[in-house]
């Protein structure tokens, strides 16, 4: 995935100053994203600074103001890649044919967002984005509300399941537990708390089970 397709926030403090429009620039905004992701890894979201991003990217400060107003543009940003890379990785696991039913599909792709909580340095506290609290919001919707989006409609797709307003509700509910509790199961544990992982893969099936049609469940 390029930094060309990742959808930057669009409000004036988490747009980029300058879009990368050489592989050179691009390089150097995916280094610094890189170097942001290490310090959230290391001491969390709220204490970045702009100045431990270009250290660690081995920046200077004025590089990273070239392409951020500011620290919570940094975090936009960084949180927008996040949102990218879940939004490709989990449609494409949903339609992937090797899914006979709706729960394994489903099950393959929430699997993956709790592999980024695992290894994908930075996303355990930052995640998509929401965790971000910035006034007035930019936009309508939340960003775990358009993983879930893209989450039914891959469904959708792969198995024909009818839309409408009740579907994407309870839908939406029953992903935001999911999320809820896979932010619980990393909290205290790098690895994730199984109890937690398994519990919400448990709701999740119970509250869509009405929605979609019953899964013989195998573990």
């Amino acid at each position: 995935m390029s930094l060309q397709d990742i959808e930057f926030p669009r409000d004036s403090a988490g747009a980029l100053r300058n879009e990368p429009v050489q592989a050179r620039s691009t390089a150097r905004l995916t280094a610094l994203l890189d170097a942001a992701a290490a310090v959230v890894h290391d001491i969390g979201y709220e204490r970045l600074t702009t100045a431990m991003v270009a250290e660690r990217a081995g920046a200077s400060i004025g590089t990273v103001y070239r392409y951020f107003p500011d620290r919570i543009a940094v975090l936009q940003a960084l949180a927008a890649r996040n949102l990218s890379r879940v939004l490709i990785q989990v449609s494409d696991e949903i339609l992937d044919e090797k899914h006979g039913d709706w729960l394994s599909a489903l099950n393959s792709a929430l699997g993956l967002i709790v592999e980024a909580f695992r290894s994908e340095p930075g996303f355990r506290g930052l995640r998509v984005g929401d965790v971000l609290d910035i006034r007035p919001s930019p936009q309508e919707r939340t960003f775990t509300s358009i993983v879930s989006d893209r989450l039914l409609d891959s469904l959708i797709a792969r198995f024909g399941f009818a839309d409408g307003p009740e579907v994407r509700f309870v839908f939406e509910t029953a992903i935001e537990v999911s999320d809820s509790l896979a932010t619980r199961a990393f909290a205290r544990n790098a690895e994730g708390d199984e109890a937690f992982l398994v519990a919400g893969r448990e709701l999740v099936y119970g509250m869509l089970v009405k929605q979609f049609g019953e899964v013989e469940i195998t573990h």
